[in-house]
């Protein structure tokens, strides 16, 4: 069978004449065929393709490329129909098992064949053939690549429980060992439900699954997040490194999980199904045709035209709460529609939690220097960086306006986080984010910033959150006399993972205090946090005090090859690459390669449009 299911791409030309009536053996062949086109290297499927199209005969190719993909499920049900028979064959001798022949038996391997052809695609392949080839051992009409999908994701979030248990037994003395392994146990159960999200989301066939693909990438790579915030929250030592090894399965199961969606997600780009990657139709406004007038006027309104609140806080008590925590309990457990909070002119010394549970919720203030919440937490006094947010979101679709949030805690206390933002599709739009090391920690899902101001010292603008900064002002403030500046710190922890920071039409200036000693304290556009570190700046005015290297490692030469930095069409003094670092990564792109980083590309789709926000969809 091996020799018969030998293909190249002349076998498509005689896709269509084959029967549907045909043999098993057809059948398995067909799926072999297109199985492996799916997890092929697609540069390679770009060389045949440009091949084929020097041939005479186009018109019989593309005729059969297209059959070919009708006759995907089709020939899924013909491998399904010839196990189901075998099952039955030995159904029908009273339950016991007949013993296979050898012709009986090589259909197994053209599976074994499917598996090692779908775990190519992987970083971690022998991980994905174990687990893949255990579970079809079980069901083998389940090699299918939407039921591989689903098994991959299933595994990682069966190791997941199994790490969560393990790590239970180990001894955690210290405070800070305590509150790391608080975080992680919350870290843990966010992966759980966005592996099973995950699951949910697969679908029953590959036009749902390729139109729901943004949404895998997103919780996928979170959840690779999730695990390694949970690694990074122990101080070094034994229990680090435990940690780590305990994490190792689970966190290749997800990679290639997110590898598999990325492969099919290319496939199906290539040979379109109906119904995938289709886009929703605007009205003129530039909002979806189904939201109605009210949902419209609130979310289009700008600062002279606030929405009408549900609640109001109020400092001096002219409101429904006097603080923010308060008007958060006090939220409806179940709301239709966006739930809207104003928070009146007043400094509010709390620390704030939008938690999972509360989705939707419209925040706006009476400007970012007038409605500001503030705190001082911070990692020199004992707390975790992931604990230092003055105000954390987790709640999805999130939306705040014109509010300012603050850490004060000042530079000598390093890590100190103004906002945590963990929440999918959050949005801020004129808000300002002020602190010193860690101020904006962007931490997982789609963010999106537009005409924001953020300010800090050292990595902050930090995270592994797929962010876009757009017409924000990037301010660099006088850090400690033994610290150098970075703007951003990029976490991405794996080459799969769709997350990176995008800065757009962006001002990096110098604050008013680091101006007179700019030339003595060098200041960095980012260094790379993680391995896979990925940051863009792009049509952006560079202060002249930014340091002509552009960029700083982390240490050595650690992610300098797997990193991708980039920039394209800045200005101003600091723009100038000429005297840019050489690393493998650091890419000076062109128009087509920056597209790729606009808000539809990058995020997979647009789904702020639909909040009425203001945004820029492609270059400016």
């Amino acid at each position: 069978m091996e020799g018969k299911c030998k293909y190249n791409m002349a076998v498509l030309e005689n896709l269509k004449a084959t029967e549907l009536a045909g043999t098993a053996v057809r059948h398995l062949c067909l799926e072999t065929i297109v199985v492996e086109m799916v997890f092929q290297d697609f540069d390679h499927l770009s060389e045949r393709r440009r091949l084929e199209r020097q041939q005479k005969h186009r018109k019989k190719i593309a005729i059969a490329a297209v059959s070919g993909i009708a006759f995907f499920v089709i020939v899924g049900a013909g491998v399904f129909s010839l196990i189901s028979d075998q099952k039955s064959s030995a159904g029908n001798h009273g339950g016991s098992a007949v013993p296979q022949t050898a012709e009986s038996s090589k259909p197994i391997s053209h599976v074994a064949r499917v598996i090692k052809t779908v775990c190519n695609a992987t970083t971690y392949q022998e991980t994905c053939q174990n687990t893949l080839e255990k579970e079809v051992e079980k069901d083998p009409s389940s090699a299918q690549p939407k039921d591989l999908l689903r098994i991959a994701i299933k595994a990682a979030d069966e190791e997941i429980e199994k790490v969560l248990k393990k790590a239970s037994s180990f001894k955690f003395d210290g405070p800070r060992e305590k509150a790391a392994f608080e975080d992680c146990l919350q870290l843990v159960e966010n992966a759980k439900e966005e592996l099973k999200d995950s699951i949910a989301r697969v679908g029953d066939d590959l036009g749902k699954l390729a139109k729901n693909a943004p949404d895998l990438n997103n919780w996928l790579s979170a959840v690779m997040s999730y695990q390694q915030t949970c690694i990074d929250g122990f101080p070094e030592g034994k229990l680090k490194s435990d940690m780590d090894k305990t994490f190792k399965t689970a966190k290749e199961l997800t990679s290639n999980s997110l590898a598999m969606v990325s492969s099919l997600t290319s496939f199906m780009k290539t040979f379109p199904f109906p119904g995938a990657f289709s886009r929703r139709l605007l009205a003129k406004d530039g909002l979806p045709g189904w939201m109605s007038h009210e949902d419209r006027r609130i979310l289009k309104g700008d600062n002279k035209d606030k929405p009408t609140p549900n609640v109001t806080v109020a400092k001096d008590g002219s409101g429904d709460f006097k603080t923010i925590s308060e008007a958060l309990t006090a939220m409806p457990a179940k709301y239709e529609g966006r739930y809207v909070i104003f928070v009146k002119q007043g400094i509010y010394d709390e620390t704030v939690t939008v938690t999972k549970k509360m989705a939707n919720i419209t925040m706006y203030g009476d400007g970012s220097q007038k409605t500001i919440v503030t705190g001082n937490k911070n990692f020199a006094d004992g707390v975790q960086t992931f604990r230092t947010a003055t105000f954390a979101v987790l709640g999805d679709g999130f939306l705040c306006k014109a509010m300012g949030f603050r850490n004060t805690a000042g530079p000598e206390k390093h890590q100190a986080v103004a906002i945590r933002v963990q929440a999918d599709r959050a949005i801020f739009l004129n808000c300002r984010f002020d602190g010193y090391q860690d101020t904006l920690y962007a931490q997982t899902h789609r963010q999106f910033y537009r005409s924001c101001v953020i300010t800090g010292t050292v990595d902050f603008i930090f995270g592994d959150a797929a962010a876009i900064f757009q017409n924000c002002l990037i301010t660099v403030r006088k850090p400690l006399e033994n610290q150098q500046n970075l703007i951003t710190a990029q976490g991405r922890v794996d080459e799969h993972e769709t997350t990176g920071i995008v800065l757009q039409n962006c001002r990096i200036e110098p604050d008013k205090d680091l101006v007179p000693v700019q030339t003595k304290i060098r200041s960095y556009l980012g260094r790379p946090w993680k391995e896979f570190s990925r940051t863009v700046i792009m049509e952006s005015t560079i202060g002249d005090f930014i340091h002509p290297d552009g960029w700083l490692p982390w240490q050595g030469q650690f992610g300098l090859k797997t990193l991708y930095y980039a920039e394209y069409n800045n200005k101003g003094a600091g723009a100038k690459t000429n005297a840019r670092i050489k690393w493998p990564g650091y890419h000076i792109i062109n128009k087509e390669e920056a597209m790729k980083f606009t808000v539809e590309p990058f995020y997979q789709g647009d789904w702020i449009s639909a909040t009425g926000s203001p945004i820029h969809l492609g270059l400016f």
